[in-house]
């Protein structure tokens, strides 16, 4: 047997040990003075439900630890319970029995036996100390203000509800019940509340669990407006698209194709993240303009360039300077410090693996092979060749590309050869790099030096 303190009334006398059926509730804590339906469906539930009604409708519920325990034990209930009356017992179709309880007492057990069929318990009755009328006072005017603001918050409590709180404003005990049944506490903080015997230090925790709820509901509230608001930002703007798309049809505009073709090619491109940013957006923005608008028609030509460059597509390197120096020597006669030039560079690439900064410079008259030389070098590497004339380009936008504010923009030569390459890493030979001019447009080295070199 457990060995518990001794349980004194005001009057200098013992607790009386009392024996009960004993029916344990699950996810769910009963207060004293709180009538609340039970639904039962174990067999030894229903069987202390009957032998309660058979004598004087008195039984002893107690809340379970653990909720998914069948047959529950000593261990596996809170020594703390409630003393309460069956007012009423209706059986269900299915078996069980819904049972309408009246909490009277706290109960503490003290031993727990299977007789009968079913849980037998015999308790203490825990006996409550009334508050002096100052400290009664005060407890219950502080724990009503910050029940009345939670209650204001969610709107959750009936105005019913404060005037029966008014009824019972004289007995301290039965007013903390009466709203810890109330609020939507945890099981656990609830049988805490059950537990504290001490009136006045149940009224400072249930003060804390009520702050505490009121805390934790604001700041639930502050999550689902920021929900609510994006919710109904996304919702008006698939309203005004549906309504753009509408129109649009309606005045034979519509070309939801092209746009669906669009938004398959960019989710099977393979892009960078800035890219995929980049044109999604440009994208949005093609979707709001008129088909017939000049400016819808230099949005569509910078998407589809986007979506045709080869952003990560790569031709596989030959790491072979055996192989390189025999092709190299296939296509020249002679030339042999150029080759061991070349050579030199390949192997420096394949140590390194990735090289940067050094770009070779093939000098010389007219037909002496420097073209066919860097063709060579593309042949031996594996790699794609793509060549730029710069003889005669005197506008820097021919390397940048121009603005897309002009009709007709176009990038620089340097993209439009990748996209026809079709591959980000071909040899790049850039031809008769000695016949560019400057005129008053500008000079278009300056802009060639900073597509060689952007750290310049």
């Amino acid at each position: 047997m457990i060995k518990l303190p001794k349980f004194i009334h005001p009057d200098g006398s013992e607790s009386v040990k009392k024996q009960l059926p004993l029916v344990p509730l699950r996810d769910m804590v009963l207060f004293p003075s709180i009538i609340t339906p039970v639904f039962v469906g174990r067999d030894k539930s229903i069987k202390a439900l009957s032998a309660a009604m058979e004598a004087d409708k008195q039984i002893f519920l107690t809340t379970q630890k653990n909720a998914e325990v069948l047959k529950p034990n000593i261990n596996d209930v809170f020594q703390v319970g409630t003393e309460a009356k069956i007012t009423q017992l209706l059986r269900l179709p299915d078996g069980s029995v819904k049972a309408l309880v009246e909490g009277c007492k706290r109960g503490k057990i003290v031993k727990l036996a299977d007789e009968n069929g079913f849980l037998n318990v015999e308790y203490i009755e825990v006996v409550e100390e009334p508050l002096p009328e100052k400290a009664r006072e005060a407890a219950i005017r502080t724990v009503t203000e910050a029940f009345e603001y939670y209650a204001k918050l969610s709107g959750a409590v009936a105005q019913t509800f404060f005037k029966t709180l008014d009824t019972i404003s004289a007995h301290e005990s039965r007013y903390a019940d009466t709203i810890a049944a109330q609020m939507p506490f945890k099981v656990a903080d609830k049988q805490k509340l059950l537990e504290t015997g001490n009136i006045e230090n149940r009224f400072f925790l249930l003060l804390e669990l009520i702050q505490k709820e009121t805390e934790v509901f604001t700041m639930s509230q502050k999550i689902k407006g920021r929900v609510k608001e994006q919710m109904e930002g996304l919702q008006k703007k698939h309203y005004l698209n549906e309504q753009m798309r509408a129109i649009k049809k309606e005045m034979g505009e519509g070309d939801s194709t092209e746009f669906q073709d669009l938004e398959t090619r960019i989710k099977k491109k393979r892009m960078s993240k800035e890219a995929t940013l980049v044109v999604k957006r440009e994208l949005e923005k093609l979707k709001m303009m008129s088909p017939m608008s000049s400016e819808a028609t230099v949005v569509r030509n910078y998407i589809d360039w986007l979506i045709s460059l080869p952003w990560f597509k790569k031709n596989r390197s030959k790491n072979d300077l055996i192989k390189a120096e025999q092709i190299l020597d296939q296509d020249h006669y002679g030339l042999e410090k150029p080759k061991e030039r070349i050579l030199e560079y390949l192997a420096v690439q394949i140590l390194v693996k990735k090289i940067k900064g050094p770009i070779l410079c093939l000098v010389g008259p007219p037909g002496v092979g420097k073209t066919s030389l860097a063709k060579s070098v593309a042949r031996a590497t594996g790699r794609s060749f793509a060549r730029i004339s710069l003889g005669g380009v005197r506008d820097e936008a021919e390397i940048r590309g121009h603005r897309r504010t002009y009709v007709g923009a176009m990038p620089g030569k340097i993209i439009q050869t990748l996209k026809k390459t079709g591959y980000n890493n071909p040899v790049f030979c850039l031809d008769e790099i000695d016949k560019m001019t400057a005129d008053f447009r500008g000079d278009p080295s300056s802009a060639l030096l900073e597509a060689l070199d952007p750290e310049q």
